[in-house]
């Protein structure tokens, strides 16, 4: 070790909201951990009148428990988080629609829409007043192997010395490319258009979503100060449209979407600043090499078409503590590759399978053929008859399958 060196236990690289829940998870472990992240880490003022984000994230119950007992969710509902219970869903070129209600598996709600910024302050707040040790402001310039150890090199030259790293530094992830770690990935050739929205009509509660022949768009619930007609819109289409739709001004922009949705919920009265991102399939080959771990985006990313992209990051990080703790408990080295391995295993069947399932969806939606315009109406009407089977995908979008950490347990 170099004079000069900060030697940690554990350091996580990014602290957005999948790498504040696990430094949150394993706060009172025991470890030395650094939490290392190129913001300022700041919680700002909370305004219950203040404009909407325009980047929400669909929590589901399994990420609430989550942040229950992450002591983050008090946060959350202390500012505003909009409960939904019920999902809409139809085929804009066809007849087929379906029903999903949180009544039909004994729950109260599918979950919660939420703004990021308000999710990311939540947890902040809590790890603020842990022994979690905050480097913000700092990017990640060099990474390599020394010895058993990694050695980070921050943008203001101090190095870390570690014998673990937690990626959970987003899609573009800097460790995975100092790290050398590969990735599959591919364009879906479409851009999510995301803003709020006011709306002459109330949204009931409910998450509403329609395939257009141009992409999905979906319209989220939003509660601000009681008043629930807005909502956080997500409109995937192709890059040309979606270029042709940034251009439109306000009016223009609002009658547009309003055709697009049908004007379900009456006309679109107001609109926020809109924001168009770029929609990019990634994932890691593997989540873990020797003394380092991939979480969150940093290891998937996926279509925004059901909003379970932070669902399955919360899961990762719960499961990633949870191995830890346990290899923790039983004297073993938490940088063991067997050790990180167990953690690989849990998690990457899961996302795949997720992953597999929106790719599918998003595809089966986006065909004009006429034999599969007709299959996909046919499947939602004869789903939309087997109360079984529509409860079988509640299940799903509340999270409550597959192998939940403990953190996610009833």
């Amino acid at each position: 070790m170099q004079p000069g060196d900060t030697q940690a236990d554990l350091v996580i690289v990014g602290a957005g909201m999948v790498g504040s829940a696990l430094a949150l998870a394993l706060k009172d472990s025991g470890l030395d951990i650094l939490l290392v992240d190129g913001g300022p880490l700041d919680v700002a003022p909370f305004a219950a009148d203040a404009p909407f984000e325009p980047r929400v994230s669909a929590l589901s119950m399994a990420s609430q428990r989550i942040l229950q007992r992450l002591g983050a969710w008090d946060g959350i509902a202390a500012r505003r988080a909009s409960p939904y219970a019920e999902m809409r869903v139809w085929d804009g070129a066809g007849t087929g629609q379906i029903h999903f209600s949180a009544a039909s598996v004994h729950a109260e709600v599918l979950g919660h829409i939420v703004e990021n910024r308000v999710i990311q302050d939540s947890l902040l707040e809590p790890l603020r007043d842990s022994a979690v040790g905050l480097l913000p402001g700092l990017r990640l310039e060099q990474l390599r192997r020394s010895g058993d150890d990694w050695l980070l090199t921050l943008s203001d030259g101090r190095r870390l010395r570690t014998p673990l790293v937690v990626a959970a530094d987003g899609a573009l992830s800097a460790v995975r490319r100092l790290a050398g770690c590969e990735t599959r990935e591919w364009d879906y050739l479409h851009h999510a258009i995301v803003t709020s929205v006011r709306c002459a009509e109330p949204h009931r509660a409910t998450a509403w979503q329609r395939f257009t022949d141009e992409g999905p768009l979906a319209f989220l619930p939003l509660d601000r100060q009681g008043d629930d007609h807005w909502c956080s819109i997500v409109w995937s289409t192709t890059p040309a449209h979606a270029e042709r739709l940034m251009a439109l001004d306000d009016t223009a922009f609002r009658a547009a979407l309003g055709d697009a949705f049908e004007r379900r919920l009456g006309e679109v009265l107001e609109a926020d600043p809109r924001l168009c991102i770029p929609l990019r399939q990634r994932h890691a080959k593997r989540y873990v090499e020797p003394g380092l771990a991939l979480i969150g985006d940093a290891a998937h990313t996926i279509h925004p078409l059901a909003g379970q992209g932070v669902n399955l990051g919360f899961l990762d990080a719960a499961v990633l503590a949870e191995v830890l703790l346990r290899a923790r408990a039983r004297g073993e080295p938490l940088a063991d590759p067997r050790v990180l391995a167990r953690f690989e295993r849990r998690r990457m069947p899961y996302n795949l399978a997720m992953m597999a399932a929106m790719e599918g969806f998003e595809r089966l939606f986006q065909s004009d053929a006429l034999p599969l315009r007709w299959l996909r109406n046919a499947g939602l009407k004869r789903m939309e008859r087997l109360p079984g089977a529509k409860a079988v995908f509640v299940r799903q979008a509340l999270g409550l399958s597959g192998d939940l950490p403990e953190l996610a347990r009833a």
